[in-house]
């Protein structure tokens, strides 16, 4: 079974500079909450398709691996991660749409859950978790893009 958990925020910023702020993979983890990343095979600054990237989401050194491969790349408007790992699967989605006044960032996890019945019974629980956690660092991501914390302006 298929879900899908997402969250989005409206950013006073361009576009193009929340999307850079966004793939500038050195600094995702100062906007992801408790990740760090590390980029595996490719360009080790901003995804490209193919590129293969791993997080550690946790906390004290205990958490998840997440391996991903970046398949769709499309600045400054989108980019999707497939997730390959063995405990998270599923599809990322990345998404800046322009706004009146500056953009909307949107972050979206299509997961494939495992474990049938108990899997559905246990996303019920975790998925509020999952959504704030998801808001929270879109608010760190907008507010590194507007205190210029994080780096804008970068594409490739």
């Amino acid at each position: 079974m298929t879900v899908r958990v997402a969250a989005a925020l409206d950013v006073a910023a361009p576009v193009e500079d929340v999307f850079a702020a966004m793939i500038d993979l050195p600094s995702q983890d100062r906007w992801i909450l408790a990740t760090s990343l590390f980029a595996l095979e490719g360009d080790a600054e901003v995804p490209a398709v193919g590129s293969r990237i791993a997080a550690l989401t946790g906390v004290g050194g205990i958490g998840v691996l997440d391996t991903m491969t970046v398949t769709v790349f499309e600045p400054p408007h989108r980019w999707e991660t497939s997730h390959t790992g063995h405990t998270i699967k599923g599809i990322g989605i990345f998404t800046v749409d322009p706004m009146p006044n500056g953009s909307r960032v949107t972050w979206a996890e299509e997961l494939d859950l495992p474990l049938g019945a108990i899997g559905r019974i246990g996303f019920k629980v975790v998925a509020p978790i999952v959504r704030w956690g998801l808001k929270t660092s879109l608010r760190r991501l907008a507010t590194g893009v507007l205190d210029g914390s994080l780096p804008v302006g970068r594409q490739r």
